[in-house]
């Protein structure tokens, strides 16, 4: 199987879980997911499979929406509610909703997050979470991140609920402590659902048992997404035949040995197709005006097996 699956990751799964255990349903080795959820989240986790695995870290660098719940007041060492409280304060009584809602609204912009001391980011060749594990805090990179919005909040003190849209690379956990550090109370994460990744939503994800079902029951074809449904955002452009042999080698090719190549945006990718096969994502590169190979899919021997 070659493409996309929309996995609906559920609680107490980690994303390594999801994958070891499609690997068994689909009986394919080849198998990556496109961004890590904590164990207490759930939803939408894409995962790739076949020659989709190349598209890994493209999906992963994705906008991002999730519903997600904190609790005012509490303070854990995870910055989630599956954490050991280390700090608790009684919220203010004068405290209104509108006060709450402005604090929301504030973190709509782009700003130097933080990273959570319960992360897999690396610090001198070391897992955070490694330190964290064995009680030494380290001085962390702050990583700037971008919230596009905030909407569909909930109130009902001490418990917050909304709708966020941030960029990749976000911890929302790390988001409610900030939030929570700006209104004077602080905050812990209590719940997280990915809603949405590049258009692809949690209400058309399937959970595992559904994915073993449609494998028994020879339906499973139906729900895997081609590559080229997930690189609609990349304009198409066509190869033309006296220089296929180029592309399938993965050389650098210029505008005129395309049908139609009109590189309107400095560092745009673009998708390549050759006899109406995707082959390849290319990136154009202003300096020098070539297309450079950003990901091959297919060489020369895969196309003409596909005919």
């Amino acid at each position: 199987m070659d493409g996309i699956i929309n996995v609906y990751k559920e609680t107490g799964y980690t994303s390594f879980d999801v994958v070891a255990k499609l690997r068994s349903i689909l009986h394919q080795k080849k198998i990556g997911h496109t961004g890590t959820l904590d164990p207490m989240a759930e939803g939408v986790l894409l995962v790739c499979l076949g020659s989709a695995t190349k598209l890994v870290d493209v999906l992963t660098l994705k906008d991002k929406c999730y519903r997600v719940s904190m609790q005012l007041g509490i303070m854990t060492d995870t910055e989630d509610i599956t954490g050991t409280v280390i700090c608790q304060k009684d919220i203010p009584r004068d405290l209104t909703k509108q006060q709450v809602i402005d604090v929301l609204h504030d973190y709509v912009k782009s700003y130097d997050q933080i990273p959570p001391m319960y992360s897999a980011i690396k610090k001198d060749g070391k897992k955070l979470y490694e330190y964290a594990r064995a009680g030494i805090s380290v001085e962390r990179t702050p990583r700037n991140v971008t919230i596009f919005s905030i909407d569909d909040i909930v109130i009902d003190l001490p418990v917050v609920s909304f709708n966020v849209h941030c960029s990749k690379g976000t911890y929302v956990r790390s988001l409610c402590r900030d939030i929570g550090d700006t209104l004077g109370t602080g905050a812990t994460m209590t719940s997280l659902v990915r809603q949405e990744v590049n258009g692809l939503k949690a209400c058309d994800a399937l959970r595992l048992s559904q994915i073993e079902k449609c494998m028994v029951d020879g339906t499973i074809m139906n729900y895997i997404i081609s590559m080229d449904s997930v690189l609609q955002a990349y304009k198409a452009i066509h190869i033309k035949n006296e220089f296929l042999k180029y592309l399938v080698n993965g050389n650098k090719l210029y505008c005129n040995q395309f049908e139609v190549c009109d590189p309107s945006f400095d560092c745009e990718l673009f998708r390549v197709y050759a006899k109406e096969r995707l082959v390849a994502l290319y990136q154009y590169r202003q300096d020098d005006h070539m297309l450079r190979p950003y990901k091959m899919f297919l060489n020369e021997q895969d196309l003409r097996e596909q005919k």
